[in-house]
């Protein structure tokens, strides 16, 4: 089962049935943290939502308590809740890119993806990491070509992988086989 917390985000139910085409999946709102399912889930995915990390420190404490122990997949400000849980800096970028496709590069770094050198991918954010950023397991993995902005990452160590970049969107290639490679890592 994956379980998914929507940030009451709009593009949540999207995520969800891309999700569910790999397995059951049960959404819970963050206010109302199903905690007997998250214990039972096999992945953890942090769903895109508005404002900023800091703005849900639940899921910053779901984060840390199952880091290492559960699969974790953050999408948009899932990915950002990650960085942020991480010690990463997010802040607001020059422009804002709701509903832009852009070609993002996959980078060496990359264990899950290497053999995608570059796919097309819708966004949908205003935030993104504050660079430069160090981790010793977390690795940026993929970067928008135009401003190289970080768009993905990897922790393979504690089985964390996250898109700034929404896979769920109609504007993303192969969105669809961006989340299978990580649901069978």
């Amino acid at each position: 089962m994956i379980y998914l917390i929507d940030h009451e985000d709009s593009f949540t139910f999207n995520l969800a049935h891309l999700l569910g085409e790999f397995d059951d999946v049960v959404v819970s709102n963050y206010y109302e943290i199903d905690k007997l399912k998250i214990v039972k889930a096999k992945i953890i995915v942090l769903s895109p939502g508005p404002g900023e990390p800091k703005d849900y420190p639940i899921t910053t404490k779901i984060y840390n308590q199952f880091k290492g122990k559960k699969k974790i997949l953050g999408v948009c400000l899932g990915f950002q809740q990650i960085l942020y849980a991480e010690g990463g800096k997010i802040i607001q970028q020059n422009k804002i890119f709701h509903g832009y496709q852009s070609v993002v590069l996959t980078l060496p770094s990359s264990k899950l993806f290497k053999n995608i050198k570059n796919l097309s991918a819708g966004r949908y954010h205003s935030l993104k990491l504050q660079e430069p950023f160090y981790s010793n397991t977390l690795k940026i993995t993929m970067r928008c070509k135009m401003t190289k902005t970080a768009m993905a990452l990897e922790d393979i160590t504690n089985n964390v992988f996250g898109f700034q970049f929404h896979p769920d969107s109609f504007l993303t290639k192969n969105g669809k086989l961006l989340i299978q490679k990580i649901l069978s890592a």
